[in-house]
């Protein structure tokens, strides 16, 4: 598969979760888009970052740095920078609607960020 393919398949998917999110496709589709973004160079750094951590919260600091976003960034998903503040440095936890809105943000699964 190729980066072309790959982007294809993701517009395909986000195209069925909003008219046919029943589809059988889009489990097929998912597993595809996963192995390749497993296995993809440019998600190398990505991929080992984020098994060292393996939880919700550096999996939020590292796509901070991918993105070069700051914690006052994230105002429509998580709330005023004080409280980003704070789930950063372990006083308070994730809720599913943060998790389900970062994934909606960027476009990655909300079991990714499940500790």
């Amino acid at each position: 598969s190729s980066r072309k393919d790959y982007e294809e398949a993701r517009k395909l998917v986000e195209y069925l979760l909003e008219h046919d999110p029943d589809s059988p496709l889009v489990d097929m589709l998912t597993a595809r888009i996963d192995a390749w973004e497993d296995n993809a160079v440019e998600f190398e750094e990505f991929n080992t970052r984020f098994e060292a951590g393996k939880n919700g919260v550096s999996l939020l600091r590292v796509l901070m740095q991918q993105y070069g976003l700051s914690q006052s960034d994230f105002e429509n998903e998580i709330g005023n920078k004080s409280l980003v503040s704070r789930f950063l440095c372990g006083e308070r936890s994730l809720t599913f609607d943060h998790m389900r809105a970062l994934a909606n943000r960027f476009q990655i699964p909300v079991s990714m960020f499940v500790d």
